[in-house]
């Protein structure tokens, strides 16, 4: 009898232990293959808006732009785990022509063999409240470039000759495991705020060039293009890209890094 109570107390303590759960290891690159918008009464399956999300060691950001209407969105922030849970801090944030302020959401996630589902038990969605769920698709793969990171821009001018024109603009990049997205806002002819966003692969081509493969964007002439892109590593937190245009002019851009 004192042999079976043993038995059973082990059962008992492995079952216990096979449903704890961990805190998530979030760093990678991954593609939403869907949302769910729950209001209350009814679930509303969404495959339309393409979304890449990026996590870093200590942060995160993501891109999505609906390519029906070019409608785009993106985010940037630090995040934390606990057990089952992803707490995000968002430091920067637009949709289309509105500038979020600073959020904390918490994600409710479940890690499966091809990438993870997160939930968020309470958004607006068009102004109701409702419960998010999105699934998620891993897709980078493991690798270690100068680059690996997130970074926002200082400085942004373009040389024409002996011209040089500056933008004014706010953009952030994100770098890691192949992958890499941008999310930009500025103010078009009419005063006007706008959001674009672009991701997709990057390969180094050398010690100070990569190329960058373009999956989804605001602009819709850059999808499926590549282009090569010159860089130079100004200490370990700071870089310089420049792309070169067949007219001979330059896109010049700075980047600070904002987090690992």
């Amino acid at each position: 009898m004192k042999k079976l109570t043993q038995y059973l107390t082990i059962l008992f303590i492995a079952s216990c232990t096979s449903t704890v759960k961990e805190n998530p290891k979030m760093p990678g690159a991954y593609f939403m293959t869907s949302q769910t918008v729950n209001d209350g009464t009814k679930d509303t399956k969404l495959t339309d808006l393409k979304q890449l999300k990026i996590y870093t060691d200590s942060m995160m950001m993501y891109t999505q732009v609906n390519p029906s209407d070019s409608a785009s969105a993106f985010g940037v922030g630090f995040y934390s785990t606990d057990t089952g849970t992803v707490i995000e801090k968002d430091i920067y944030s637009a949709r289309d022509t509105i500038i979020g302020s600073p959020a904390t959401y918490s994600l409710n996630i479940t890690q499966t063999p091809d990438g993870y589902t997160q939930v968020i038990p309470e958004i607006i969605v068009g102004n109701q409240k409702s419960r998010l769920t999105e699934e998620y698709q891993s897709m980078g793969k493991v690798q270690k470039t100068p680059l690996d990171g997130i970074w926002k821009e200082v400085d942004f001018y373009i040389i024409k000759g002996n011209d040089t024109v500056r933008h004014e603009r706010t953009q952030y990049k994100a770098f890691y495991d192949g992958y890499f997205m941008y999310g930009q806002t500025f103010k078009d002819s009419s005063n006007r705020m706008f959001t674009g966003i672009g991701f997709g692969t990057y390969v180094m081509d050398g010690d100070k060039r990569i190329k960058e493969t373009d999956l989804n964007s605001t602009y819709s002439i850059a999808v499926g293009q590549s282009f090569p892109i010159d860089f130079e590593m100004m200490g370990p937190d700071h870089y310089k890209q420049t792309i070169t245009s067949p007219d001979n002019s330059k896109s010049v851009e700075l980047y600070e890094r904002v987090g690992r």
